[in-house]
Parts: structure tokens; C-alpha cells; sequence
């Protein structure tokens, strides 16, 4: 099997009450975090890594337990995992583990700076209910480039995670996958230009809001496809990684300074509650790559 069968997803019929606009629905989620105690940029894997640039990790710190305790006033479930000395990158817990209807397939990292933090999280999620986790073969940054929308798995790939790895996603995971292609290196891993709002249901697609322009494109007619619906963001939403964003359904976690893409939230019904990630935002991070969901 190679990652091009994944395509065929792109021709799934849409239920005729998608074109309608939905009630925005809250539902209860559980998320894997990882407090940055150890945070620093001592080595740059993206463009947002400057490690001559001054970091306020007590700052970083601050931002991180704000940003935890909006999802516990949201009445979210909040897991931990214990940070370790030497891997600053660890905070980004949504890179090391994508799991769907229970089913977990770990991580495995291109910068050698992050590999072992993969085994971290399979140890974590090994003593933590799920002691099948799947570790893969092929390059595989988890959330970073893995989206479920409720019925598909959109995979980002172009700067960290393998093409082949798509479709191992999709032999783990069971559920269809869809390629897509990342061109900008800014928006390197697909949760910086892509969040999915709400889930699929039986009577509506999935609501997204993307980056066109960080996207190939085929991907960007692939999404237009899927998506005719779709909040597109402005390229000061992108800049300030306002697409790094975590949804419930109606409520939704989103860097402070992404103002135009807030107001397109709210007049879509959803209820936007912005955090400062800016610390965080100097590796490259936001609410997003600080978020791992565990889907039971």
C-alpha cells in the first residue's frame, strides 16, 4: 500500500444537510499535557527558533497553566505527563501520539533533538490505559500533522512528517486518510495552518479554518472540495499562529493576537477565548502543539 490510496477519501458523498449551519455543540474532551518546565530554544528545527533571542521561561510557564486552566474552567479532563531535563521541546505534547476511537499510534521525530521524547509518551500511554500503542516506521509527528475531523484523518506533509506515513496512519487507525501538502516553511507542521472546529456528524461535515496559502494547490482544491464551508484565515491570523487554535465544538482556544480570525469564529457561532502564548510562540508552539487529545 502506498500513501496515494489515501486519496481516494476525496470522492466520499457529503450528507445533503451539510450546506446548513449547525448548532455549535461543546463536547467534553480529554488532553495530554506537558509543563514547560525544562522549556528553552537551544536549537533551531523551524524559522520560529532563535536561540540567541531572549526567553522568559517563568513567562512561558505562566502562559502554559493559563492556557491549562482555561480548558479545566471549560470542564475538560486534563492529564500530565512529568517533563524531562534536556528535552525543551516536550511541552509540544500534540507531536508525540495521535489517538482515534481508542486506537494510539506514537510518534517518531525528524529532529534528533525530539526523538526521545516519543518513548516518553509510549510509556506514559502504555501506563495510562492504552497499552497497544503502535509505534511507527515511518516519520511521524502525530497532531503536528494529523487532524481527525470525526469521519477523516487529514495528514500534513512537506517538512517533517513522511509521506508513507499516512498511509501507515491509516492501517493503525482504521479510519480514511487525506494527503495534503504543506509549501510554506513558517507553517511546517499542519496544526499551524489548519484546526478543525467542530467534528462531523450524521447531518454535517466537519467546519475547519486553514491557511490557504500554506497548502499546495491540489490541497488547496482538495480542501475547497471537502470544506466549501471553511473559515480561511488572513495572513496575520497565520503570522501570529492563530491556526494553532483548540476546539470543543462551541468553544474555542486561540492566540490573542489572532483578532480577524476571532471575529470570523464568533460570527460563526462558536464562543473564542484568547490566551497569550507568545513565550511559547518563539519555538514555534501554540495552544495547539502544547494539546494532545485523547480520543477514547
Amino acid at each position: 500500500m502506498t500513501a496515494t490510496t489515501s486519496t481516494t477519501t476525496l470522492v466520499l458523498p457529503v450528507p445533503s444537510a451539510a450546506v446548513s449551519t449547525p448548532e455549535r455543540r461543546r463536547t467534553t474532551r480529554h488532553y495530554l499535557v506537558c509543563e514547560p518546565r525544562h522549556f528553552a530554544v537551544e536549537y533551531s528545527i523551524n524559522p520560529w527558533m532563535d536561540p540567541s533571542a531572549p526567553l522568559d521561561t517563568d513567562l512561558a510557564l505562566a502562559q502554559w497553566r493559563a492556557l491549562v486552566e482555561v480548558y479545566e474552567a471549560l470542564g475538560h479532563r486534563v492529564s500530565r505527563i512529568a517533563p524531562v531535563p534536556g528535552l525543551p521541546d516536550m511541552v509540544f505534547a500534540a507531536n508525540s501520539g495521535t489517538v482515534v476511537r481508542g486506537r494510539v499510534l506514537g510518534a517518531r521525530f525528524r529532529a534528533p533533538q525530539r526523538a526521545a521524547e516519543a518513548d516518553h509518551f509510549r510509556t506514559w500511554f502504555q501506563a495510562n490505559g492504552h497499552p497497544r500503542v503502535v509505534m511507527p516506521t515511518r516519520v511521524n509527528e502525530a497532531e503536528g500533522d494529523f487532524a481527525w475531523t470525526g469521519d477523516l484523518l487529514l495528514a500534513g506533509t512537506g517538512f517533517r512528517t513522511d509521506p508513507a506515513a499516512h498511509a501507515e496512519a491509516q492501517e493503525v487507525l482504521g479510519v480514511p486518510v487525506v494527503s495534503l501538502s504543506l509549501v510554506d516553511p513558517a507553517y511546517y507542521h499542519l496544526d499551524t495552518a489548519l484546526v478543525v472546529l467542530s467534528e462531523a456528524t450524521p447531518d454535517h461535515r466537519a467546519h475547519i479554518a486553514y491557511y490557504p496559502e500554506a497548502f499546495s494547490a491540489g490541497s488547496r482544491e482538495a480542501l475547497r472540495t471537502l470544506y466549501p464551508d471553511a473559515i480561511l484565515a488572513t495572513p496575520e491570523d497565520a503570522a501570529c499562529l492563530g491556526l494553532n487554535a483548540v476546539s470543543d465544538g462551541h468553544n474555542v482556544v486561540v492566540p490573542r493576537e489572532a483578532t480577524h480570525l476571532s471575529a470570523r469564529l464568533t460570527e460563526s457561532g462558536y464562543t473564542v477565548h484568547p490566551v497569550d502564548i507568545s513565550e511559547l510562540r518563539k519555538s514555534g508552539g501554540g495552544p495547539k502543539c502544547c494539546t494532545l487529545e485523547i480520543r477514547a
